[in-house]
């Protein structure tokens, strides 16, 4: 991998850690994804929590902007996310540290 190449692969990624601290508008209702107790299509509006935390999500593909299939809710615990084919299980801590609104 060339020079240019890797450094325009880790600035991408590094937008979208910028990105979970964004103030972006979503049009709906936003809360944690903890409180979501119906299944359906949500939209991820902001990340909160620490750097790690945040990085973490962006390099599993959850960053502010991305449309997720929520699967199993249980409010107040643990969910199950569908992102763009591939499905994370996320426990309370980290899901009350993501904010979105349905579709």
């Amino acid at each position: 991998m060339s020079l240019k190449r890797f450094h325009k692969r880790c600035n991408c990624f590094a937008d979208k850690v910028r990105n979970c601290w964004s103030e972006k508008q979503c049009r709906h209702r936003v809360g944690p994804l903890a409180d979501k107790d119906q299944s359906g299509k949500i939209r991820i509006c902001r990340i909160t929590g620490d750097r790690k935390l945040c990085a973490r999500m962006a390099s599993m593909g959850v960053y502010p902007g991305i449309e997720a299939d929520l699967i199993c809710p249980e409010s107040g615990g643990q969910c199950i996310l569908k992102i763009q084919g591939s499905t994370l299980s996320l426990d309370k801590s980290v899901s009350e540290n993501i904010l979105v609104s349905a579709i």
